[in-house]
């Protein structure tokens, strides 16, 4: 390994702890507004006896719980790589964020679901003070979160311009995005159902901003639970990243073509990658070591995040040759590399 390339290496494991401490720092914050606000709401809701505002409640201790998910996530899959788990433990982020969807689809969105019934079904009165109350507690919830989401999105911008292919890959600031971009929404329906509900003396209002706030708490859990199911289960790298192994590949004098090329994301910056490769004819089995060993230190070179690099060296005629005359039958080949 050359100079010059342990020091890339360095800057990119330099880089990407800055950028750990960055997320940590954010859903620390996250944390903190989220706590306080769960405290003032539930004691406003309890006060007023309004649906919306219990239903924020709700939303905010499980942003909270989620938060503390996340710091676990960023701990744990910085662990080096051992023997049980020989390519590290990149994806315990994407564990955590699983569980942190989880516990806003069950701690919010069921909850919230629950209080908009039952406050259709037995009507909820609140008196004028109960009123100013929310109202206050909301108001004081909407600045707080939207400094929060201030924060995040500033990070996802810094990073995501920096990084090229944008920081909403990693799951944890991704999450935080998302709780703090519900809360704001969820707190302004809040806010407009309580006043509804003041103005016109119908629970409606309130009871229809408690449902709406867990649909938008379900379809938000949804949606991180799906992105961290199709990381874990093995997600491809992305396409302008794989685009860039393949041509990098093909650009090697000695591989005479390309068969196949498959990655898969092992962590917020660990992929791995697997090649069939045909070589050039003439090459005697010590040379095609020495080319397999170039090959993997100009990948590992030229893109970072290729932690682990594998080459099946195949001779692309007798293979095709063979699978002719087997079939897919035989093979048991469903069609595409």
């Amino acid at each position: 390994m050359t100079a010059r390339t342990a020091d890339r290496e360095e800057g990119v494991a330099e880089g990407v702890a800055s950028a750990d401490r960055r997320t940590r720092v954010t859903v620390l914050v996250a944390l903190g507004a989220n706590l306080l606000i769960a405290v003032a709401k539930a004691v406003g809701g309890l006060v007023s006896g309004s649906p919306a505002l219990l239903s924020e409640a709700a939303h905010s201790v499980a942003d909270s719980l989620n938060e503390v998910f996340l710091l676990a996530a960023l701990r744990r899959s910085r662990r080096p790589a051992d023997r049980r788990h020989p390519f590290g433990y990149g994806k315990e982020r994407f564990f955590w964020s699983l569980l942190a969807a989880v516990g806003i689809f069950v701690m919010g969105g069921c909850f919230s679901f629950f209080q908009g019934v039952e406050a259709l079904r037995g009507g909820a009165e609140e008196s004028f003070d109960g009123y100013v109350v929310g109202l206050v507690v909301l108001a004081v919830a909407l600045l707080a979160e939207g400094a929060s989401l201030l924060r995040a999105l500033r990070q996802a911008r810094k990073e995501g311009g920096t990084g090229g292919t944008g920081a909403l890959r990693d799951p944890a600031l991704r999450t935080v995005i998302a709780e703090d971009g519900t809360a704001v929404l969820g707190v302004t329906l809040a806010l407009v159902g309580m006043a509804l509900h003041m103005v016109t003396g119908q629970v409606v209002w309130e009871a229809s901003a408690s449902l709406a706030i867990g649909v938008l708490l379900v379809c938000v859990a949804y949606w991180l639970g799906r992105d961290a199911r199709a990381q874990l289960v093995g997600e491809a790298a992305d396409p302008e990243l794989s685009g860039e192994i393949r041509a990098l590949l093909a650009a090697q004098p000695e591989i005479d073509s390309v068969e196949a090329l498959f990655t898969m994301r092992m962590g917020l910056d660990a992929t791995l990658v697997a090649a069939r490769i045909d070589l050039v004819p003439g090459l005697d089995s010590e040379r095609v070591e020495e080319v397999a060993v170039r090959i993997k230190r100009a990948v590992a070179r030229a893109v970072p995040e290729a932690g682990e690099i594998f080459l099946d060296v195949t001779d692309a005629d007798a293979e095709k040759a063979e699978k002719a005359a087997k079939g897919p039958a035989a093979t048991g080949e469903r069609g595409g590399a």
